[in-house]
């Protein structure tokens, strides 16, 4: 074989000199070959490299459009109760065009037409696997709707617009329709807790005694808001006998004389009435407050009490923690869930199931909380002055119709 240029096999034992030059020869030319060899790879591997760029650069330009995956849209329903709350359902509907993210979302609205109906609109969209049912409404509107969403994939978003709104304001969802649309844009998902007393889902709180009462005379009452609310309390308030009951947690049983005993998932009754101020929905527990009776003196203390967030410091008030409690009380009569009255016997069981909702949240808490509080404040004494217009304008006209009348008749 020829590798190193010509040599002398006869002259290999006895011409070293001439042998070395030939294998130092041969060893330059292989080197060479193997940088040559190289020198094309690079060369090669360059060239793809640029017509790569060259393709990139092509598609970027004239084909970018047809080769990214368009975005899918989340389908999303908004279920509005008409009569529900106190503010105008025509003006959120009419915010929805203009600040829902319409790139992010494929939605449409639907409207309830009897009591119950948001149940049955919302378990429906959730069989059709939309991604998230908003409830535009007050507290009864959220749990019906909430009810059908538990243990599914589907989402609950709250715009708030009832009289009370407690377990939005937990969420700290703004009770302006503009910020509570901007918290579904942001679409941040959390899995809380919800309860059950005798089998009927709470999302916020449930209860016995004299907030189920007055829940009972709101519901007849013919008006919502603020204003009917504290109505009803102040004047059942003076004539509501607080009842006597057996609580069983976990095998052991104590008994309380209560005014009312609340059984919290969140923080609220609503309008900041926090009857738990402690309580949290992502914890696997229920907090029960228990309020014994009390003297009329000792009522405006605990209203502020109530209102400012340290109704645990009065010592007319019990609390305890648990998953599971058993009621017993010597007759039969009203509870509530989620301020919605419903007649029960005189055994009462109340429940907490962790995680079992999954809920858009406000990830975005800006305002601190003081000022938080105090602008809402300011909201409910507007609705609250607007509605005392209201009804005296009523009454001034239902004034002059008398006059008239009678001047017609002399």
């Amino acid at each position: 074989m020829y590798f190193c240029g010509k040599v002398n096999f006869a002259n290999l034992s006895c011409n070293k000199p001439i042998l070395r030059n030939d294998f130092k020869n041969g060893a330059k030319l292989i080197k060479k070959l193997l940088i040559d060899c190289f020198s094309v790879k690079k060369a090669f591997i360059f060239a793809l490299w640029k017509i790569k760029g060259w393709i990139n650069l092509f598609f970027y330009y004239f084909c970018e459009q047809d080769l990214l995956p368009p975005m899918e849209k989340k389908r999303i329903v908004f279920i509005v109760n008409p009569i529900s709350g106190t503010q105008n359902k025509q003006y959120i509907l009419k915010l929805l065009p203009e600040v829902l993210n319409q790139s992010l979302f494929e939605w449409h609205v639907a409207e309830t037409e009897y009591a119950g109906h948001a149940t049955l609109l919302a378990k429906n969209y959730a069989a059709e696997h939309y991604d998230a049912i908003i409830a535009i409404g007050g507290d009864g509107t959220v749990n019906e709707v909430a009810r059908s969403l538990v243990h599914t994939e589907a989402t609950l978003g709250i715009i708030p617009c009832g009289s009370g709104n407690g377990l939005a304001r937990h969420l700290h969802i703004p009770m302006d329709p503009r910020g509570a649309i901007n918290v579904i844009n942001r679409f941040a998902i959390q899995a809380v807790d919800y309860g059950k007393i005798n089998d009927i889902p709470f999302f916020c709180t449930c209860g016995v005694g004299f907030d189920a009462f007055v829940s009972s005379k709101f519901a007849t009452a013919g008006k919502r808001g603020l204003l009917s609310y504290l109505e009803n309390t102040l004047r059942e308030g003076l004539k509501y006998k607080p009842d006597t009951y057996d609580i069983e947690i976990e095998g052991e049983t104590k008994r309380y004389k209560a005014f009312l005993i609340a059984c919290a998932n969140a923080s609220q009754y609503g309008n900041n009435a926090f009857i738990a101020p402690q309580a949290s929905m992502s914890d696997g527990l229920m907090d029960v407050t228990i309020m014994e009776p009390f003297t009329m003196m000792e009522a405006p203390q605990i209203a502020i009490q109530l209102f400012n967030k340290t109704l645990l410091q009065n010592s007319r008030i019990k609390t305890l923690r648990c998953k599971n409690l058993h009621i017993h009380r010597e007759h039969t009569g009203v509870i509530h869930y989620d301020g919605d009255p419903t007649m029960a016997g005189c055994d009462i069981d109340v429940q907490l199931i962790e995680k079992g909702l999954n809920v858009i949240i406000n990830t975005h808490q800006e305002d601190l909380p003081i000022v938080r509080m105090f602008s809402e404040f300011y909201e409910e004494l507007a609705n609250l002055g607007s509605d005392i217009r209201r009804r005296n304008i009523r009454r001034i006209n239902a004034f002059n119709k008398e006059i008239i009348k009678h001047i017609k008749h002399q």
